[in-house]
């Protein structure tokens, strides 16, 4: 049995480039590039997937039995092939030629692989080499994600995007955003070097900017420059700044995503124009941070007010994407339940337990004495804030899943899945989880034409999984969900069995084998420096 323990407490890589226009140009530290690729096959001249049940992503119903041929690396046919309870009619099913690939999943779910709009490839920090880190995303169907701040450096991040375009690693396809400032010696103190360094990152290779807030003339400046240059955006709109401008401001200005929620609520506010901070708040204390966070929604205005209303509609009006990330919160409202959640046992490195630790000088780590009432504050929090997302959402707002996992106690990958049965909370039919996760994720992104729904014509990314996922969320965890089975024992069931990129088809279970040998190894190798002083131990 591993013990958890917590030795040396590390600060967030780069936390001083989070606030946009503090960026320097301190040596930018990379995590352990990914391995060439080992896994997966294909992608084959003509691959046919029997038998499925599909979930297309684009809000249709379940339709099924069905057949799927990829060619290369497209779908070239969705064709049924009969009715439930009936035998397959092999008229209608598409006719083998020599050379193919067949693979028969008589009863099997596919989807759309997933978008994870908000997955930070790891840290150093964190301790979270890209293959570790890949391998998790895989395993759960992620088949896109957007890196917004490339904490890695906008050269890494764009390196291993190529690399993924060219299936030289195994990995999911990758959008990089670079976080506002990043690289620049100074901080931008202009308008007119923000446009300068906008331009710049798209010559390198971005393909969007990540911005934490800034003067609004220079973030303004930034933002149109950005739209000037095609590259989309996506902003954290701070409490530093965001008295300036919240979401009405900068959706105004251009911006195409807002990340989590601030600068949300902050728009809502129709009694007040700035959050109501204690006296004593300290923006520096992330307790202070994360424990009024979780009392700003009940400031905002309410649902079917004039400002509610005005808040929705001016937004999608605007085609605006938001991208809750309400995972990365869940902790917030039941500490325990996510720092105990059963995946950590297999799946968490012991470095991330080093970094998850409460510390006064780490992001996310703020845990110096969350109380009752914190978390009570929070699960008010969620109830307003799922309560719009679910509005805008039926108004006609597009809203997509995001993880932001690598802290606050997320793994890649499980925090991804844990944001789907989010959405359901917050009021979303099954249905329209997957459409989030997948044709509006490649929406927000640009790339609808590509991928993000399982259509003739678009590219081969593709979940199959053995249990329905419109019935039980939870059978997409890698490490599956709990069933009593018909001889009265608790069995394990689900788990993503393929997660097929660009017509590569591969074995999730393996991928995610592949995972727990890393930190079983990790593990071992932590296990000697228990006697260390400085190490707590407690019970794993």
């Amino acid at each position: 049995m591993r013990t958890f323990f917590c030795c040396a407490l590390f600060a967030l890589a780069g936390i001083v480039f989070l606030v946009a226009g503090e960026a320097g140009a301190a040596e930018q530290k990379s995590i352990e590039p990914a391995p060439p690729r080992a896994e997966g096959d294909g992608p084959y001249p003509r691959l046919i997937l029997r038998g499925l049940t599909v979930i297309n992503g684009t809000g249709a119903p379940a339709r099924g039995p069905m057949d799927i041929v990829i060619e290369g690396n497209r779908i070239t046919r969705v064709s049924s092939v009969g009715n439930p309870g009936l035998p397959i009619n092999d008229d209608d099913r598409p006719q083998t030629r020599p050379g193919d690939k067949v693979i028969d999943l008589d009863g099997m779910y596919a989807l759309p692989g997933f978008v994870d709009m908000h997955g930070h490839i790891g840290g150093v920090d964190q301790g979270t080499p890209a293959e570790y880190v890949f391998k998790l995303w895989l395993g759960h169907g992620i088949t896109t994600v957007r890196d917004p701040a490339s904490g890695n450096g906008v050269e890494w991040v764009v390196a291993h995007k190529q690399k993924s375009a060219r299936n030289a690693i195994t990995a999911p396809r990758i959008e990089a955003y670079v976080s506002f400032g990043q690289g620049r010696d100074e901080p931008i103190a202009t308008p007119r070097q923000a446009r300068q360094w906008v331009a710049e990152q798209a010559k390198k290779g971005a393909d969007g900017l990540k911005f934490f807030g800034a003067r609004p003339d220079i973030l303004r400046a930034a933002l149109e420059e950005a739209r000037k240059q095609g590259l989309r955006t996506a902003m954290h709109h701070a409490q530093l700044e965001v008295a300036r401008a919240n979401v009405l401001d900068t959706s105004g200005w251009g911006l195409t995503t807002m990340e989590h929620w601030y600068g949300l609520p902050e728009a809502l506010f129709d009694n007040r124009t700035v959050q109501d901070y204690p006296a004593d708040y300290n923006y520096n204390d992330e307790q202070h941070r994360f424990g009024e966070a979780g009392r700003l929604w009940s400031q905002a205005a309410g649902k079917g007010s004039e400002r509610w209303n005005l808040v929705r509609n001016t937004l999608i009006e605007r085609d605006f994407t938001i991208d809750p990330t309400l995972t990365i919160y869940e902790a917030s409202r039941d500490l325990m339940a996510q720092r105990r959640a059963e995946w950590h046992e297999d799946y968490t490195l012991p470095s991330l337990w080093d970094f998850f630790a409460p510390s006064r000088d780490a992001h996310g780590s703020y845990w110096f004495d969350w109380t009752t009432a914190d978390e009570i504050a929070w699960k008010n929090n969620f109830r307003k804030w799922m309560q719009f997302l679910n509005d805008y959402k039926n108004h006609g707002g597009r809203v997509t899943a995001g993880s932001d996992s690598g802290y606050i106690y997320k793994i890649y990958g499980f925090g991804y899945i844990q944001e789907l049965e989010l959405l359901q909370e917050a009021g979303f039919h099954p249905l329209e989880v997957i459409r989030a996760a997948t044709l509006h994720g490649a929406q927000a992104l640009g790339l609808e034409s590509e991928i993000g729904s399982l259509e003739v014509g678009k590219l081969a990314d593709l979940v199959i999984v053995d249990e329905n996922p419109l019935a039980n969320f939870k059978v997409l965890y890698g490490t599956g969900a709990l069933r009593v089975d018909s001889n009265n024992q608790p069995v394990r069931v689900g788990g993503v069995v393929y997660t097929i990129k660009d017509g590569i088809v591969y074995d999730a279970g393996k991928l995610r084998a592949d995972v727990r040998k890393m930190v079983d190894e990790a593990w071992t190798e932590a296990d000697r420096t228990l006697t260390q002083p400085g190490v707590v131990p407690t019970s794993r």
